[in-house]
């Protein structure tokens, strides 16, 4: 069994911040102390400066190439995390103080709890009966006709569940936290009103939030008792750069646009992740020791949390893992266990090297 790839570095399962490509690493490494000879670090560099322009305005238009962004969508390149947009969306999107939220997670219950401040937001449904290990049923739910968006949170990464099928919004706006799946397959852009979500689960280090949004969803007008800083169209008008934005942040995420690109885009790595992720649940729905957590026809290809049963021997498989050159396997204490986030930038090899470990503990251990 191959535990540790070159360099001693390990098999990182951890759902962020979280595995990046090695290759990016290299080049960032490569020109740490002198980016593209201009005798210093893109850490050190203005962001007013032409150098940094370059870098942010190849990085926006790799991801709209990547994403078939079309051009009535902004792109913005935030910081605060996604966490921030939970508030950041009702206030500029609730003009009549209505919204509807399903809750399919952790994620998704904190951004309802948030968008309670500014306004009415409904509940539509929630899977918090059975510890969110499904996602409702879409088709079972009725969207309100005064409701100024519907929000979901399309890949939950604690529970490791995601949206099969996004729900009929009766043409309101299709808001999505799409923070663990981001990149991982592609999506019809124009079917959302708003895409979100924090790289540093799988499109760069923590410290920038994407923010894709339909531009006659960013308000004409400042919006009164609203921060300047939480407003669309501080950021929509000023390109991003209204403040000191994460600019090493998005420097790493440009690389990683290009390195996706050289797989061979977002159908690619769709492959690619679909048999990761076979392979994973394949041998849990054959092991006699571990089970997964979420129902099979709403898994996640990112996020894939399982069990033994036995918490002694959750923390046992977790130890003995990390000896391994497996990392970073434990389980969010909501769910328990354990859980492997198979990213883009995480190797067939790990997904591998993961199975065959759970092979030999099972044999061990049974």
């Amino acid at each position: 069994m191959k535990e540790v790839i070159d360099m001693g570095r390990v098999f990182n399962f951890s759902a962020g911040p979280a595995v990046l490509p090695e290759e990016v690493l290299r080049e960032a490494a490569e020109e740490m102390l002198d980016y593209k000879g201009c005798g210093m670090s893109v850490m050190e560099m203005s962001h007013r400066s032409k150098m940094f322009d370059e870098i942010i305005t190849t990085a926006e238009q790799d991801l709209r190439d990547l994403m078939g962004i079309p051009d009535n969508y902004r792109v913005l390149f935030l910081q605060g995390g996604a966490s921030t947009q939970f508030a950041m969306i009702p206030m500029n999107l609730m003009k009549t103080g209505k919204a509807d939220y399903i809750v399919s997670g952790s994620w998704s219950k904190k951004a309802w709890k948030e968008a309670q401040i500014f306004g009415e937001a409904r509940c539509l449904a929630n899977s918090d009966d059975e510890n969110f290990s499904y996602v409702p049923d879409v088709k079972a739910i009725e969207v309100n006709d005064d409701a100024d968006y519907v929000y979901i949170c399309q890949n939950e990464t604690i529970y490791g569940t995601l949206y099969r099928e996004l729900p009929d919004t009766k043409g309101k706006p299709l808001v999505a936290d799409v923070s663990s799946c981001f990149l991982s397959e592609p999506i019809d852009v124009e079917r959302y009103g708003v895409i979100y979500g924090g790289v540093q689960k799988n499109v760069g280090p923590a410290g920038v939030c994407i923010v894709i949004i339909r531009e006659d969803l960013i308000p004409e007008e400042k919006l009164p008792g609203v921060p300047t800083m939480m407003q669309y169209k501080t950021h929509a008008d000023a390109k991003s750069l209204y403040n000191t934005p994460p600019c090493y942040g998005i420097y790493i995420c440009g690389l990683v646009f290009k390195w996706l690109k050289a797989q061979g885009g977002l159908e690619a790595m769709k492959k690619r992740n679909e048999e990761k992720a076979q392979l994973l649940y394949d041998f849990l729905d054959q092991s006699k020791l571990f089970k997964g957590t979420a129902r099979k026809e709403d898994r996640s290809i990112m996020n894939v949390p399982f069990v033994t049963g036995d918490a002694d021997l959750d923390a046992k498989f977790v130890a003995e893992a990390k000896k391994a050159g497996i990392e970073s396997i434990k389980g969010h204490r909501s769910v328990g266990g354990m859980r492997a986030s198979i990213y883009n930038a995480m190797p067939r090899e790990g997904v591998e090297a993961l199975v065959a470990f759970m092979e030999k503990f099972e044999k061990e251990n049974l």
